[in-house]
């Protein structure tokens, strides 16, 4: 039936009906807080490009990590950003590396917080490729999984409860899957960034980890904005390969593709909202042109409307405070 008879604005009358038939439910349980850790004692570097962002030491890592959780957030991912740097990313899979050390402080204060840690070697490589470079400038991708998979084993001996690669080589969920099992990590899940996209949003990232590349771009490794498909069936192979949850980033110019790939795979799927994205929306509020707290509940009710499970924010924290 129509007008007269049908009136959507019927259950749009009050805040009460409005909440009885809303489709999309966003609660802190459904928040990631990402984290850049450094070494140092007591230090908060801020990041220019993402305010509200600092680089932390493990001990203020730890801090942050219970704040977070205390917020009902139930999780935080972990960036390493290193002292020193080398050709194989060396300080990635050191048991005595930043996340490592990370992991092991966050755990023991907070057992029940989930510990997620980004699997790459980016930023701990001179170049800042994601991978081994050969002579010719190409990163190779099958010698590349061996070091991915031992930075994995790294974080899982180190207590880490997800481990995360980041890279897009191609295999390495496999290789990862098949290192954590052979070593007895067989319950540890894989959270694959399946989908991640050769994105202009990344650079206050780059910024904060320290890990743009010295030379060239991720396009041989990370994918064309452009296609859709392929992102879907990067997410069925990792799913083939093992992956537990699959991701797809940037979120925001993705929501198509965060729809698609959940409804292709029917597994749980994350989407990263990216500091692109994030820096844009502080420095339009800081100008006076937008309601921060309205827009950052909107964003990422909308990310979770498109079909995500899991939203990795640097909204996080202050979301989970204005939800409350």
């Amino acid at each position: 039936m129509t007008f007269p008879a049908t009136r959507l604005r019927r259950l749009r009358k009050t805040g009460v009906l409005r909440g009885m038939v809303r489709e999309t439910e966003l609660t802190p349980s459904h928040l990631v807080q990402p984290l850049f850790v450094q070494l140092g004692q007591g230090e908060r570097t801020p990041v220019p490009a993402m305010p509200g962002v600092e680089r932390l030491s493990i001990s203020q890592a730890v801090e942050e990590a219970g704040e977070v959780h205390a917020m009902g957030v139930p999780a935080v991912l972990l960036f390493g950003v290193p002292v020193d740097k080398d050709e194989e990313g060396s300080g990635a899979y050191d048991d005595e590396g930043v996340v490592q050390l990370a992991v092991r402080a966050i755990k023991d204060a907070h057992p029940e917080l989930v510990v997620i840690t980004d699997v790459c070697l980016c930023a701990y490589t001179s170049h800042g490729h994601c991978g081994v470079v050969l002579e010719d400038g190409t990163v190779d991708n099958d010698v590349s999984l061996e070091l991915l998979a031992r930075t994995a084993i790294s974080h899982a001996s180190a207590g880490a409860d997800a481990v995360a690669p980041s890279d897009m080589m191609d295999g390495r969920v496999g290789a990862l899957r098949a290192r954590l099992d052979s070593e007895d990590f067989k319950d540890l899940p894989v959270i694959a960034y399946s989908a991640k996209f050769a994105s202009a949003y990344y650079g206050p990232f780059r910024e904060a980890a320290g890990s743009a590349p010295a030379f060239g771009d991720r396009r041989s490794y990370q994918m064309d904005p452009a296609n859709a498909e392929e992102a879907v069936r990067e997410a069925l192979l990792d799913v083939s390969e093992g992956a537990d949850v699959v991701m797809v980033k940037p979120a925001l110019p993705y929501l198509d593709v965060v729809r698609r790939v959940k409804e292709a795979t029917r597994v749980p799927v994350a989407a990263y909202n990216v500091s692109g994205e994030y820096a844009m929306v502080k420095a339009a509020a800081a100008a006076g042109h937008i309601d921060e707290r309205a827009v950052v509940l909107e964003t990422l009710t909308a990310i979770r409307r498109a079909g995500a499970d899991i939203v990795i924010s640097y909204h996080a924290k202050d979301a989970a405070e204005w939800l409350r």
